[in-house]
């Protein structure tokens, strides 16, 4: 029976490896924002982990939003609830996320969604600048996410991601995948996690045979519940396939440049903190009780690339609160990306099941 048991965790750890290798070919050549389709699927759906710095994939309990971040956070506490998620973004664009979770016991635990996001109606000009009409833009992206315990403490999942993008006449589809392992000390409250998301390719380019990489990115995550304070510290690394993510704004705008190569400012200590900061992302949530909590966060990153050196505001900054009841729960996120605003995020869940879920396993 042991034996059996054994067999089984090694089957799983080796499939979830095997997609890794699989897929990473598709990777290689995977950018920076700016040189990735499908950029939408790195926007962040849900308040919490808006409050959070945008980005956290280690926090492992029965919100199914963070399943979205990390498909191994997915488990059974999960089954049965339905979330629903809206943002309101810059230029009258929405995004929103819809997804439904159910345990299957000894198979794992899966959940569907979808994942849209509206750039609204345009007006069409010809060259001469006459208007011809009006046009619209849309993207797609359906969610197929699996998640299984494969050790006592340790967690696999997938995110399957078919995509489908409509830009005025130009249509592209493709598939995206998010692989993620997540290592669980219930007791003392503590996560670690790591997470390969967009590993995919484009099935269908917008031009005849101009394919192009998806936005790639390599995180880790940990989060840790103080033992003596209601607190839990998050610190979520991205983009760690790419170390330099430093550029320096020259006297020519066309002779900026993103090339690691190039940057000869980078030995000096300042430039190397500062180059590390940009990877990290940092959250704190106060939880005095259950179904409270407050939270905060600091991205490094968005503050640099989005401030301006006469007034920085509260740019990088979030925040949120959310109230979880046993049926229902409702949260709000708020990110500042500039001085001229920020963006707003709304979530709902419900929970339609209506045995009392089980505790998540020490």
């Amino acid at each position: 029976m042991r034996k059996s048991i054994i067999f089984n965790y090694i089957s799983y750890f080796t499939v979830f490896c095997s997609l890794i290798f699989l897929f990473l070919p598709f990777v290689t050549t995977a950018q920076l924002g700016g040189n990735g389709i499908y950029d939408f699927l790195n926007l962040t759906n849900s308040a919490r982990v808006t409050g959070l710095g945008g980005k956290n994939i280690s926090i492992f309990d029965d919100d199914l939003n963070l399943a979205f971040n990390n498909p191994s956070l997915l488990n059974d506490s999960m089954s049965g609830r339905l979330t629903l998620n809206y943002s309101g973004y810059f230029a009258d664009i929405k995004y929103g996320y819809a997804s439904y979770s159910h345990d299957f016991k000894k198979y794992g635990t899966f959940a569907a969604g979808i994942h849209y996001i509206n750039y609204g109606n345009f007006t069409a000009a010809d060259e001469t600048g006459i208007i011809t009409g009006e046009f619209s833009a849309a993207e797609y992206a359906f969610n197929i996410i699996w998640s299984k315990r494969i050790y006592k403490m340790l967690s696999a999942g997938i995110n399957i991601k078919p995509v489908y993008s409509h830009l005025e006449s130009y249509t592209s589809s493709g598939v995206a995948m998010d692989l993620g392992l997540t290592y669980l000390r219930q007791k003392s409250g503590f996560s670690f996690a790591f997470v390969l998301k967009n590993v995919g390719t484009q099935l269908k380019s917008y031009y005849e045979e101009n394919y192009e990489p998806l936005s790639f990115d390599v995180q880790l995550g940990i989060s840790k519940i103080l033992k003596h304070a209601p607190f839990r510290i998050n610190v979520t690394a991205h983009h760690l396939h790419k170390w330099n993510m430093r550029y320096d704004i020259p006297k020519n705008d066309s002779d900026i440049s993103y090339d690691d190569e190039t940057e000869e400012s980078g030995k000096s200590l300042q430039n190397f903190l500062d180059n590390f900061m940009r990877h990290m992302i940092f959250g704190i949530e106060f939880i005095p009780l259950k179904s409270f909590y407050v939270a905060v966060g600091y991205n490094y990153q968005r503050m640099q690339e989005m401030s301006i050196d006469e007034k920085i505001g509260f740019v990088g900054l979030t925040w949120g609160f959310g109230l979880k009841l046993r049926q229902f729960g409702i949260s709000y996120g708020r990110a500042s990306y500039h001085v001229a605003g920020g963006s707003n995020n709304f979530s709902l869940y419900f929970n339609f099941n209506k045995k009392r879920n089980k505790k998540l396993e020490q």
